[in-house]
């Protein structure tokens, strides 16, 4: 077989194994607050966010435009199939450490940082202003947003109920709980499949069976809304309790307004700007958004600041552990 051709099979298997870690470890991002409210059974949610994820994958393809075309120059060859195959590893590694310690870091940003760090150390081109318009400054921005967002829609809730039963609204909205999730997974498929699709295309053109100026072929829609859908299926047990419980004991209507807010962050970002922002970041900061809306004790900040920690360390350690397997694998196949 073909270096190339090998290489290039190789990089497309190691982008839907990042996807489906993608799946798993985001899990948790449509469907926490749903279970921990009992709005939606563990696995009736798990059914429903991976069938969500993958009709949301076919939505469009701004975001994997953005990521295979808009942040990083890999070189053509066997040389920019190393360069994409080390950011895929170091995307995968920060995912598995993240979600091993139960922290609900983000995929897209371990992403994004996994290609800046394997293309700085092939010394290939970074769009650094591609960088700072679409990853960093929506990556402030969109959590930012979600919190106010969510805030704004908890208290609206708050005034257009304030003379209703407390346990006939509750159960309303545990029902409302189930359209908001799907909406949430919605725009998990539409927003974090499409991040594979842009580093599979990336992987095409570099190997030369694609051009630069071609859209994104239908197989790789298929296969990164696939693997994404199992590994949702799969579930992500560990962050489910952070961002269920530990951040935060919500009740239905406080899971509503988090899920409805981010979901529209998602779709803004997604269809009008072609941003890859984090659903990580912006279902954390709705659901902080919705419990300080209660009181601001009510949120447990300590957790929020670990997550917040975890957010800072992605992007650089997720470049540092590229930057390391290009070497390894640069030595291995060059």
């Amino acid at each position: 077989m073909d270096l190339t051709l090998g290489l290039v099979i190789g990089v497309v298997v190691i982008a839907l194994a990042f996807d489906y870690t993608n799946g798993f470890h985001d899990a948790a991002n449509a469907i926490a607050t749903s279970v921990s409210t009992r709005a939606l059974t563990p696995r009736a949610a798990l059914f429903m966010a991976a069938a969500m994820n993958f009709i949301g994958a076919h939505l469009g393809t701004q975001v994997a435009e953005t990521v295979g075309k808009g942040i990083v120059d890999a070189p053509d060859g066997s040389h920019g199939l190393v360069v994409v195959a080390a950011a895929l590893i170091g995307a995968i590694a920060w995912n598995l450490i993240t979600w091993y310690f139960g922290l609900p870091s983000s995929s897209s940003h371990a992403l994004i940082g996994g290609l800046v760090g394997s293309a700085l150390a092939s010394a290939s081109i970074v769009h650094w202003d591609g960088v700072i318009a679409k990853v960093v400054i929506p990556m402030v921005l969109s959590p930012l947003i979600g919190f106010t967002l969510a805030a704004v829609i908890m208290i609206a809730i708050y005034w257009i109920f304030r003379n209703s039963q407390p346990g006939r609204t509750s159960r309303g909205f545990r029902y409302a709980q189930t359209v908001s999730a799907a909406a949430m997974a919605l725009g998990h498929g539409l927003q974090d499949a499409q991040k594979t699709m842009g580093v599979i295309f990336l992987a095409l053109v570099v190997g030369g069976f694609a051009k630069p100026g071609d859209g994104i072929p239908q197989w790789v829609i298929l296969a990164a809304a696939g693997a994404i859908s199992l590994g949702t299926y799969s579930g992500g047990w560990r962050i489910m309790r952070t961002l269920g419980r530990r951040i935060i004991a919500l009740d239905p209507p406080q899971g509503f307004a988090a899920e409805s807010a981010a979901a529209t962050v998602l779709y803004a970002a997604a269809i009008q700007f072609g941003a890859p922002i984090s659903t990580t970041h912006t279902i954390t900061s709705a659901i902080m958004g919705v419990g300080a809306t209660k009181r601001l004790s009510a949120v447990r900040w300590g957790v929020a600041g670990n997550i917040v920690t975890a957010w800072i360390l992605t992007i650089p350690a997720a470049a540092f552990v590229a930057a390391v397997f290009y070497f390894i694998l640069h030595w291995l196949v060059e």
